[in-house]
């Protein structure tokens, strides 16, 4: 048997992987993972589960709603996607990562069926997380979505509330150029007769949702036309704080959160708006869904959402990567007094990099990098792009140095960001 190491660089090296093969990692059918979940008799039918899509926030959407299960008590199972230093965090049961050892047993036990399929890694890594959950018998799982929704591996589930955070452009040469052909691709992840809260109303995609809901016999709310958090504030522990409302009215007095950044209201709004429902169901305590809010990234070990990870000068990274994402680090950087604001940035080479050059600030201080993926799009190309937009900037070898460039020429005053890429955060960290 494979030792955990050697298991892992196979599951990189021997099954296509999108991070590192791109388009060629992206099968457009669910047939793979069907055939999986045959053979595997179907674990995700043992337990209940939660289906998270969405172009931003899913992610942190699906570990506020584990961590509130997890704080009522509930074995909770947490599968996300992409991890950002090790291959177990995507899978998770009450905030703990999969075990090594039940990696390395799973990939040798269907070393064949690997042999003859030869699925994707995403494929491989949702089959995986569906048992896990079924053999640790976990009382409910969060799924969340890899990109779209109706061709995505994890579209094989029956959940019992479905969740589509927000829509905006990303992977655009899979799910479509417009707004509501990428509705469409979330929309995939609506099942009959199972509710569906939508985080955000936009004139472009509800019709797409209301009518993908009633096709389907299934009841549908978007969560800002009934929640609302009229205020954030920030506490002394660098917690966000505030109320939620339900049709004007207190729904959630003086919550707190440890995720950080405001546009987590958006995705707390969207959490409330799940949680109302599911309350039917499932018994969930007033103060023990606060507890999972306010103690979210210490329970589910969430991290890179408008992270803080140095002080004078602070130094802040966030995994935000779309034009949407960008936009709202933006609008949060606004809010931060600072003498001088510095932006160490890579991407990868398939974002639309134009729309988000023409929202940078010109007058900051830009380090170009590149994360250590094949598909990482290269410094120098970056810089390029940059330049003929009026934004100049040095490219470093990779992110360590520009890291360290950045904190040689900051001032205690100063503000440093890193981002633009999941990986370039995964590297800082």
């Amino acid at each position: 048997m494979k030792t955990y190491q050697e298991t892992i660089d196979f599951i990189f090296a021997q099954l296509p992987y999108y991070q590192k093969n791109g388009a060629a990692a992206y099968k457009a059918n669910l047939d793979n993972s069907l055939v999986l979940d045959h053979h595997f008799k179907h674990p995700h039918e043992s337990y209940s589960s939660i289906h998270v899509a969405g172009t931003n926030g899913k992610g942190s959407i699906s570990h506020i709603i584990a961590s509130i299960f997890q704080s009522n008590g509930y074995n909770t199972g947490l599968y996300t996607s992409p991890h950002l230093k090790s291959f177990r965090e995507r899978i998770k049961v009450n905030g703990q990562c999969i075990d090594e050892g039940y990696v390395v047993e799973f990939v040798d036990s269907c070393e064949e069926i690997l042999s003859k399929l030869k699925p994707s890694f995403f494929e491989l890594t949702v089959a995986m997380a569906l048992k896990y959950f079924k053999d640790t018998q976990v009382d409910i799982a969060i799924i969340e979505v890899g990109m779209g929704g109706r061709l995505d591996s994890t579209n094989i589930i029956q959940p019992i509330l479905s969740i589509i955070s927000n829509i905006s452009y990303d992977h655009t040469q899979f799910l479509g150029n417009s707004l509501p052909a990428i509705a469409y691709e979330k929309a995939g992840i609506i099942k009959p007769n199972t509710p569906v809260v939508v985080g955000e109303y936009h004139p472009e995609t509800a019709p797409v949702f209301v009518n993908k809901a009633i096709e389907s016999n299934s009841s549908i709310v978007f969560a800002d036309q009934v929640f609302e958090i009229p205020y954030l504030l920030q506490t002394p522990e660098e917690r966000i704080s505030g109320t939620i409302l339900k049709n004007g009215e207190p729904y959630l007095d003086h919550f707190e959160c440890d995720l950080q950044g405001g546009y987590q209201k958006k995705n707390i709004q969207t959490v409330a708006c799940a949680i109302d429902h599911l309350k039917a169901s499932y018994p969930l305590e007033t103060a023990k869904i606060k507890n999972g809010l306010a103690k979210t990234a210490s329970i589910t070990g969430l991290n890179g959402r408008w992270q803080t990870i140095h002080r004078n000068p602070r130094v802040i990274c966030d995994t935000a990567h779309n034009p949407a994402g960008i936009r709202e680090v933006l609008n949060q950087i606004s809010q931060i007094p600072y003498r001088h604001l510095h932006l160490i940035l890579g991407f990868v080479n398939d974002k639309a990099l134009s729309s988000i050059l023409v929202m940078l600030p010109t007058d900051a201080t830009y380090y170009f990098t590149e994360a250590m993926i094949p598909r990482a799009m290269k410094k120098e190309i970056l810089q390029s792009q940059a330049k003929s937009l009026g934004i100049k900037g040095e490219v470093y070898q990779n992110v360590e140095m520009a890291y360290a460039h950045a904190l040689d020429h900051a001032s205690p005053e100063d503000l440093i960001f890193i981002g633009g890429s999941t990986f370039i955060v995964a590297e800082i960290l």
